[in-house]
């Protein structure tokens, strides 16, 4: 069984998020072994200079780089990334189950992900050419991977 990771930047403070996700949880069940990682965010001042952020990035990549092993299929989202349909992701999961145990997907804070991590990511994703917020984000791309095993496994939740 495959192994879904979500690394993600913050907690998840908005409730209907949370419940989304959590529902999105539990229907990935039966298909994957999911994990949710939350990375503290940095902390920044009120009006941070172009230095301060770029130490926010750096300190955040640093957070996912060490929960990321070198066997595990990286896809970071960042904007720019390629775009994929609900069957290209699910296509890209299906051939990734015979090559990797595991994929993780990194969502950064509402400055982005660092260089380093970009580089080692095996795929950049986009999710839209339209910015979200990233808890948001991290409800859409729970709903996509639980479309994705549906495609996979031919349930009629995709039309």
């Amino acid at each position: 069984m495959l192994g879904i990771t979500v690394l993600a930047v913050g907690k998840l403070r908005e409730k209907g998020c949370a419940l989304l996700c959590d529902e999105y949880a539990k229907r990935l069940s039966p298909f994957c072994r999911l994990r949710v990682l939350e990375i503290d965010e940095a902390r920044l001042p009120a009006n941070p200079s172009p230095g301060d952020i770029d130490h926010c990035i750096a300190a955040e990549e640093n957070k996912f780089l060490e929960r990321i092993s070198r066997r595990d299929f990286v896809a970071a989202l960042c904007v720019e990334g390629s775009a994929l349909s609900s069957m290209q992701l699910a296509q890209r999961l299906h051939v990734l189950s015979g090559s990797y145990s595991s994929v993780v997907f990194a969502i950064g804070g509402s400055h982005g992900l660092g260089d380093k991590l970009k580089r080692r990511a095996n795929l950049r994703l986009s999710m839209s050419e339209m910015t979200f917020p990233h808890q948001l984000a991290r409800v859409m791309l729970l709903e996509q991977v639980y479309r994705a095993f549906a495609i996979n496994n031919h349930l009629k939740y995709h039309k």
